[in-house]
């Protein structure tokens, strides 16, 4: 194994999938924010939440909102928007919002922005996928000077006209909380990211498009920031891939046969989104999709170690954070349990302490032969001083 120099960081991605849609969305909103509690309490370091309108199974309309609830039940997870959809709305808002979150969460929040991925709902605003990224890097523009300040905003489009707009807060983070792209498989992301000089979101990093693509979209980065002169961050750099982990791979195949059908149902013909749609018409063949494609990992905490390994290795240099794509495939149970196996075997194998508990255990282990026989020496010798002591006592008194 070859273990990244940085220490890995470890979150979830939550748009989140709650299917079937037939399922009580109230009780699912409530496992949502538990799962984000428990992996507060595992030590995962990051929760992304995301904003959709329609379909029937991506149920959180407002991160923002959302956000600000999980905050106050959680204590050091940091919590961003996955993503907000900046082109449905006017940036002044978002900004505000945003703001004031981030005072509500005492600086954990961090904002993730794209296009909208959903069909569905930009046509109910009037709005063609056609001109969503177009939309989004004007926009961005726009939110990035009302963030940070330091004088008034005019800016009119089709969809807003911002007049002297300006907030009245600033963020409780100093200078300002964290900004990143959503990017998928097209350089759209890439560039906006490196332009700006922000964090990157790669949602589609282990589709065989986006798999190809990984070393790519970082170079693109790259390039467009040396020429805005901004700086840039492998460890700002986030990627998202599906897992479901159990004892073995037998057990985790048979966990997902709770959900996994009808997850896969809704990327086939309800989600209109070409980049992320499952292979297959039977539960055997959609196995296949994620454990032989390399798109994702349902089976032990070796593979999933393995799979994160190979996107160390894509990445051509690494990366910050490995984030789970949210899901219903397994039952609640089953899914506590694939964190709590994730948080202690997967997690440690990409992070500093394993190492020196490692080399700790190593140093102990070449000591031990020579260290033992020592020990026993003092301990018996201590014992034998100790009834020597007895028999002393025990004499009588000359007379």
């Amino acid at each position: 194994m070859v273990y990244p120099v940085n220490k890995l960081r470890f979150g979830i991605f939550m748009p989140p999938f709650n299917s079937p849609s037939s399922q009580n969305p109230t009780s699912s909103l409530q496992r949502n924010i538990e799962t984000i509690q428990l992996m507060d309490r595992l030590g995962f370091d990051e929760a992304w939440i995301g904003e959709h309108h329609s379909a029937g199974t991506e149920i959180i309309a407002d991160p923002l909102t959302f956000i600000s609830h999980v905050g106050a039940v959680t204590k050091h997870i940091r919590l961003g928007t996955g993503v907000v959809s900046l082109p449905y709305h006017n940036p002044l808002w978002i900004a505000d919002r945003a703001i004031l979150v981030d005072h509500l969460v005492r600086g954990r929040l961090m904002l993730g922005v794209g296009p909208g991925s959903l069909p569905t709902d930009s046509t109910m605003i009037g709005l063609e996928p056609k001109d969503l990224r177009p939309a989004l890097a004007e926009d961005l523009e726009v939110l990035l000077r009302l963030l940070h300040g330091g004088g008034r905003v005019n800016h009119k489009t089709a969809r807003y006209d911002l007049v002297n707009a300006a907030t009245q807060l600033a963020p409780y983070s100093d200078p300002c909380f964290e900004v990143a792209v959503a990017a998928t498989t097209s350089p759209a992301g890439p560039v906006l990211a490196g332009k700006h000089g922000l964090s990157m979101l790669s949602l589609g990093a282990t589709t065989r498009e986006g798999f190809d693509m990984l070393g790519h979209h970082w170079k693109v980065l790259e390039a467009e920031a040396a020429k805005a002169g901004k700086p840039t961050d492998r460890s700002k750099w986030r990627l998202v891939g599906p897992m479901h982990i159990a004892e073995t791979k037998e057990q985790a195949i048979e966990d997902v046969r709770y959900g996994f059908d009808q997850f896969c149902d809704y990327t086939q013909k309800t989600l209109a989104l070409p980049t992320f749609r499952a292979e297959g018409s039977t539960f055997e063949e959609r196995i296949a999709w994620i454990n032989e494609t390399g798109l994702g990992v349902i089976g032990t905490p070796e593979m999933a170690v393995a799979q994160i390994q190979r996107l160390m290795d894509q990445s051509e240099g690494g990366f910050g954070c490995y984030m789970f794509m949210q899901h219903d495939w397994a039952n609640w149970q089953a899914t506590q349990r694939h964190y709590e196996l994730f948080a202690r075997l997967v997690m440690p194998a990409f992070q500093p302490s394993r190492r020196r508990l490692l080399e700790a255990e190593r140093w102990a282990r070449s000591q031990q032969s020579d260290l033992d026989a020592k020990n026993g020496a003092a301990i018996q010798a201590a014992t034998d001083s100790y009834a020597a002591q007895l028999q002393r006592e025990a004499k009588p008194a000359s007379s």
